[in-house]
């Protein structure tokens, strides 16, 4: 089975900001417990991330994100669709960092196979420690979107891994 890694984005004192390490925190602590997945509380983002990355097969990104849609709506951006979004005019409210992320790992030849930012579009971003009600009510959108990645991604690997096998066997 494949590693996928799960980074949560935001700063949680700052209101909707803080949707990605919700929506982290939220499928990592939900059941069943997903195999071989590491979650990670990114912040606001640093280098230092850049190596988890690499490693990952599979990699979800929850953050709060100018979608130009109505509070609370959850999209998700998938391997090219993501690098669109990054480059795009509407962006994640980090994107300088995530896109510095994702450009770094390009260029050692690093990007996970497998890639997607689950954006939450927050409603107030101001001073607080907890989530607006349209965005609150959406994480569990945006969780179940994830979990249900890393199911395909999972079965995608298992189905390859046994095709393999099956030709190579074949051929022996």
């Amino acid at each position: 089975m494949r590693e996928s890694l799960v980074i949560g984005v935001g700063n949680i004192l700052l209101m909707d900001d803080g949707a990605g390490v919700y929506a982290m925190r939220q499928l990592r602590d939900s059941k069943p417990p997903l195999a071989n997945t590491q979650f990670l509380d990114a912040g606001t983002l640093n280098f230092m991330l850049s190596t988890d990355i690499e490693r990952a097969d599979n990699l979800i990104i929850f953050d709060a994100a100018d979608l130009g849609e109505r509070p609370g709506t959850v999209q998700c951006f998938l391997n090219e669709e993501l690098d669109d979004f990054l480059c795009s005019g509407s962006r994640s409210a980090h994107e300088i960092g995530i896109a510095d992320l994702m450009d770094f790992a390009r260029l050692l030849d690093r990007v996970p196979s497998n890639r997607a930012l689950i954006g939450l579009q927050p409603e107030i971003i101001d001073w607080g420690e907890w989530l607006s009600e349209s965005v609150e009510a959406a994480i569990p959108v945006a969780v179940s979107r994830a979990r249900q990645l890393i199911r395909d991604w999972n079965a995608q690997s298992r189905w390859h891994t046994g095709r393999r096998a099956g030709s190579d066997h074949a051929r022996a």
